[in-house]
C-alpha cells in the first residue's frame, strides 16, 4: 500500500542518514509515524499526538511537550506555517492542467466531481476557474465524502441524468472504487474519465470489472524516480517476513533450503515495474533528506559566533509575551497589530436606514404640525387641547432627532448628551399624552351638572404637571451626569480581533432610573387612558392613546432583552430602533385619525359633530 511504501522510504532513509558520517554526526534522527488510514478522526488523533506527544492524556488542558522538531506530511498553507516546504508540484498545477488537456483534447462540455474534502474542494475551484478562462463549459459539478452513501447516489443520478460525456474526477482511489461500484450498479458506461494523480495509477482500481468504465482514461501522474538500493531493501525485509531465519539458523540443514532461496529471488526484481506506490518514494526521500540536511546546517551554527556564510537561521520561539489591550498578536503570532475599531457610524447600511427613518418621522412630525397650526381654529383641534398638542409634536421631533446622537464615534460630550437627551424628551413626551389623557377626563366630568372640576386642571395646571414630569427626569439626568456619567469606553473582552467603542453607562442606577420614570409614566397614561375609554368618540382620544401606550410599552419591554444580548453597534442599533419604533407608535396613534378628518372627512370636523355623540351618551 502507499502507506506501506512511504513507511518503508523513510525507514531506509533513516537508516541512511544515521549511518553517514558526514551528515549529521554524531547525531541520531528518531521518528514517529502515524497512519491516518484516509479517516479525519485518525488525522486529527495523530495531530494531537504530535503536537503533545502523547496520544491520550486525561488531564484537560494539552500542556504535553513533543520532542517533535519537523513533520512531513500533507499540507499545502505556508501562511499559518512560513517554513513549510514541498517535494512535489501543488495541485494548483495539476488543476490548471486538467483544464488544459481537456481543451487540447476539444471538450468543451464537461461533467466535474470531486472528494469533499480540502484537497478536493481546493483543487476543483481552481480547475473550475481555469476552465472558465479557457472557454470550457461545466455542466454540473458535484461533491461528495467517502461515508456519504446517499450523496454518492445522488451524484451518480445527475451523471446518469446529463449529458456531458467527459467527466474530471477529483477524488482520492476511496471515492473514486465508490464511485465506480454505483456506476456499475446502475450500468453507466460510456464516459471519458479525466484522473488525478491521488487515483489514476492506482493499483486497486486496475480490474477486469473497472475496465468498463475507467479504460482510455486520461490524467496526470507523479514521475517515478528509482532509489538506489530501495527495491534490494524491501525484497529483503519481505524475505525475512516470509522465511525467518538467523545467521546461526542458516548453518543448520533445516533451514538450508530457506535461506538459500534468498538469493534465487533477487532476478525476480524488475526497476522498470510501474509499481504506483513506488511514485511518490523519491518525494518522501528527498523530504526526510531536506530536513536532515536542515538541522545539519543549524547544529552548525555556534552561539555568539554565527552560522556558516549564506546561512541565516531565524529560530522559532516560544514566548508567553501578551499583547497590550489595543492590540492582538497576527497569524503568524510573531509580532502585536493594532486592532480594528468598531463602532455604528454613519457611511453602514444600517446607519443609514436608521437614520432614514429616524428623518421620515421628524418630517411627518413637522407637516402634522404644520396642518394642525393651518387648521388650529377647527373644533377637532381645539377639542383635543390644541396647546398640548403642539408640545407633543414639539417633543416628538425631539424624540426622532435625539436618535441620530447615538450614531458616530463615541465621545465624552455624545455619551451625555444621548442618553440625557433621550431621557428628557421622551418625558416630556409621555407627559404631554399623560396631560391630554387627565384633561379628557377633567372635561367629560365638567360637563355633568353642578360640577367644577376643570378649574383644578385648566390650561395653567396643565402646563405646570407637563414642566413638573418633565423637571423631574431633568434632576434624576443631572444627578447621574454628576455622580457617574456616560464616558466612550474600549471595550476588547467581547471580541478578540477588534474593539468595540461604546458609551458605558458609568452608572446602571442612573440609566435605570431614566428608563424606569419613563415607564411609570407611560404606565399611568395607560391607564387613565383604558378607565376613559368608553367615554364619546367624538369627543376624547383615549382610545387612540391607549393603542400608543400599548406599542410603547411593547416596544420597551422588548428592548430590554435585546439590549442586553445584542453585541457591540448592535446594541446601539437596537436602541435607536426603540426610540424611532415608539416614537411612531405615538404620532400614528395620536394624530393620524385627526389628520384624516381634517383632510377627507371634513364634515365631521364641525361642533355639531363633535358634539352630537356627547349629548346621545
Amino acid at each position: 500500500s502507499l502507506a506501506l511504501c512511504t513507511f518503508k522510504i523513510t525507514w531506509l532513509s533513516l537508516l541512511e542518514i544515521n549511518r553517514s558520517e558526514s551528515l549529521l554526526p554524531n547525531v541520531s534522527v528518531g521518528y514517529q509515524i502515524y497512519d491516518n488510514c484516509g479517516s479525519r478522526l485518525f488525522s486529527m488523533n495523530s495531530t494531537m499526538a504530535l503536537m503533545n506527544g502523547q496520544e491520550f492524556a486525561a488531564e484537560d488542558r494539552c500542556n504535553g511537550q513533543s520532542l517533535i522538531h519537523a513533520i512531513i506530511g500533507e499540507s499545502d498553507n505556508r501562511k499559518d506555517y512560513p517554513s513549510f516546504f514541498r517535494t512535489i508540484a501543488s495541485d494548483y498545477h495539476q488543476s490548471r492542467a486538467l483544464a488544459y488537456m481537456v481543451k487540447h483534447f476539444g471538450w468543451s462540455w464537461v461533467g466535474a466531481v470531486n472528494t469533499d474534502n480540502d484537497y478536493g474542494n481546493y483543487g476543483m475551484n481552481i480547475f473550475l476557474n481555469t476552465a472558465q478562462e479557457e472557454g470550457i463549459c461545466v455542466e454540473y459539478s458535484v461533491k461528495f465524502y467517502r461515508t456519504e452513501t446517499e450523496k454518492l447516489k445522488k451524484v451518480v443520478d445527475i451523471i446518469k441524468q446529463g449529458t456531458a460525456k467527459v467527466i474530471v474526477a477529483f477524488l482520492t482511489s476511496f471515492e473514486m472504487n465508490n464511485l465506480l461500484e454505483q456506476l456499475s450498479v446502475q450500468n453507466i458506461t460510456g464516459l471519458q474519465m479525466i484522473g488525478v494523480e491521488a487515483w489514476i495509477t492506482a493499483k486497486s482500481l486496475i480490474t477486469s470489472k473497472s475496465f468498463r468504465f475507467l479504460g482510455g482514461s486520461l490524467g496526470f501522474a507523479v514521475r517515478k524516480i528509482n532509489i538506489e538500493g530501495f527495491s534490494d531493501y524491501v525484497i529483503k525485509e519481505f524475505w525475512d517476513t516470509a522465511f525467518p531465519c538467523s545467521q546461526t539458523e542458516r548453518n543448520s540443514s533445516q533451514y538450508a533450503l530457506n535461506c538459500s532461496g534468498y538469493q534465487d529471488l533477487l532476478p525476480l526484481k524488475n526497476y522498470n515495474e510501474d509499481v504506483p506506490e513506488q511514485r511518490y518514494a523519491s518525494n518522501v526521500y528527498k523530504a526526510v533528506y531536506a530536513v536532515a540536511h536542515s538541522v545539519h546546517s543549524l547544529l552548525n551554527c555556534r552561539e555568539q559566533k554565527g552560522c556558516e556564510k549564506g546561512l541565516t537561521i531565524q529560530p522559532q520561539k516560544k514566548e508567553n509575551k501578551q499583547c497590550p489591550g489595543e492590540y492582538w498578536s497576527n497569524a503568524e503570532k510573531n509580532k502585536c497589530i493594532l486592532k480594528a475599531v468598531e463602532f455604528l457610524s454613519f457611511t453602514e447600511v444600517m446607519s443609514i436606514v436608521l437614520v432614514f427613518f429616524s428623518m421620515i418621522g421628524a418630517g411627518l412630525t413637522v407637516l402634522v404640525a404644520i396642518l394642525f397650526y393651518i387648521k388650529k381654529d377647527t373644533p377637532i383641534v381645539k377639542a383635543n387641547n390644541s396647546e398640548l398638542s403642539f408640545l407633543l409634536l414639539f417633543s416628538l421631533t425631539l424624540c426622532f432627532l435625539c436618535s441620530l446622537t447615538f450614531i458616530g464615534r463615541p465621545t465624552e460630550w455624545s455619551c451625555m448628551l444621548r442618553h440625557t437627551a433621550f431621557g428628557i424628551t421622551f418625558v416630556l413626551c409621555i407627559s404631554c399624552v399623560l396631560g391630554k389623557t387627565i384633561v379628557v377626563l377633567m372635561a367629560f366630568k365638567a360637563t355633568l351638572p353642578g360640577s367644577n372640576v376643570m378649574k383644578w386642571f385648566g390650561p395653567a395646571q396643565q402646563r405646570l404637571s407637563v414642566l413638573a414630569f418633565t423637571l423631574i427626569q431633568v434632576l434624576i439626568c443631572v444627578l447621574w451626569l454628576t455622580i457617574s456619567p456616560p464616558f466612550p469606553h474600549k471595550n476588547t473582552k467581547y471580541y478578540q480581533e477588534k474593539i468595540i467603542l461604546e458609551c458605558h453607562l458609568g452608572s446602571i442606577i442612573g440609566f435605570s432610573s431614566v428608563l424606569g420614570y419613563i415607564g411609570l409614566l407611560a404606565i399611568l397614561c395607560f391607564i387613565l387612558a383604558f378607565l376613559a375609554r368608553t367615554l364619546p368618540d367624538n369627543f376624547n382620544e383615549a382610545k387612540f392613546i391607549t393603542f400608543s401606550m400599548l406599542i410603547f410599552c411593547a416596544v420597551w419591554i422588548t428592548f430590554i432583552p435585546a439590549y442586553v444580548s445584542s453585541p457591540g453597534k448592535f446594541t446601539v442599533a437596537v436602541e435607536i430602533f426603540a426610540i424611532v419604533a415608539s416614537s411612531f407608535g405615538l404620532l400614528l396613534c395620536n394624530f393620524v385619525p385627526k389628520c384624516l378628518i381634517i383632510l377627507f372627512k371634513p364634515e365631521q370636523n364641525t361642533k355639531q359633530h363633535m358634539m352630537g355623540k356627547l349629548l346621545y351618551f
